[in-house]
């Protein structure tokens, strides 16, 4: 019996080192998020040669996720951003099927979009959560990953949206 009571503490204690939060932040970053997992890594910074940081859960087809700064009009709201994306960039992906835009709380609130797409013949899945920092400044956390691995970690790309705040 107390093997077994061990054994459920040493499994326990893995359990919560495995979903532990690891927070990221760089001096060049106006922002900070906490990643759900030591699988989610940073690939590129924002530096001279990078507007933008990158990061992967393992490898690309896991999830992928870029964070934009968008400068606005005064007044633009996440929702006109999403919308002005959706017609002038996602629509002109191969296969590309519309989702839904949802309404958004985090530290910073604003909306998400999901769509899907192909890409290299693969089936493919993006969801792109735009935060409202300002009057003038929207952040959009881009993610994109194999449709069936971005589905079922929604909560971790929720969870990554939802810690995003700024300096």
């Amino acid at each position: 019996m107390k093997y077994l009571i061990a054994a459920l503490l040493v499994l326990a204690g893995t359990c919560s080192f495995v979903s532990a939060q690891e927070p990221y932040t760089s001096d060049q970053a106006e922002y900070s998020i906490d990643l759900p997992s030591s699988q989610w890594r940073v690939i590129a910074e924002r530096d001279g040669s990078h507007e933008h940081a990158e990061f992967i859960n393992g490898e690309r087809l896991e999830g992928y996720l870029q964070i934009r700064k968008e400068v606005v009009e005064a007044g633009t709201t996440p929702a006109d951003l999403a919308r002005r994306d959706m017609e002038q960039k996602l629509r002109f992906l191969p296969g590309f099927v519309e989702g839904k835009e949802e309404s958004f709380r985090g530290r910073l609130s604003g909306v998400t979009v999901s769509y899907e797409f192909i890409k290299t013949a693969k089936p493919m899945m993006g969801r792109i959560y735009y935060v409202q920092a300002d009057s003038r400044t929207i952040y959009a956390l881009r993610f994109t990953g194999s449709r069936d691995k971005l589905a079922r970690i929604r909560n971790q790309t929720d969870l990554i949206a939802r810690s995003f705040k700024l300096k």
